[in-house]
């Protein structure tokens, strides 16, 4: 059994924290990002409605796919949070406009 002590098992407990952190983020951020940008292309794509949420969850894949690579290519999870979250304002704030004129 491996022992952990000292500076070095201290460093590799917070490299573990940051990594689990990026990958939650990367699950549940990406996959907000991915259902604000399908909500919001299902309703403003000039396409039948059934053709609109079809293409729009096609994207969506593809939208998970980079976010996720976003949040591991980020300098810091600090940042991957904050792109994240304003991308998500972002969404939401569309998602909101065009609920409201609908």
């Amino acid at each position: 059994m491996l022992r952990m002590s000292g500076k070095h098992g201290e460093r590799g407990m917070v490299y573990r924290a940051a990594v689990a952190g990026r990958v939650v983020l990367a699950i549940l951020g990406g996959y907000g990002v991915a259902s604000l940008c399908t909500a919001l292309l299902s309703l403003t794509l000039p396409l039948v409605r059934s053709e609109a949420v079809t293409l729009a969850t096609l994207v969506s894949f593809a939208i998970m796919v980079a976010a996720v690579v976003y949040v591991f290519a980020a300098r810091s999870l600090g940042r991957a949070v904050v792109g994240l979250g304003s991308l998500s304002l972002l969404l939401g704030g569309g998602l909101w406009l065009v609920n409201g004129f609908a």
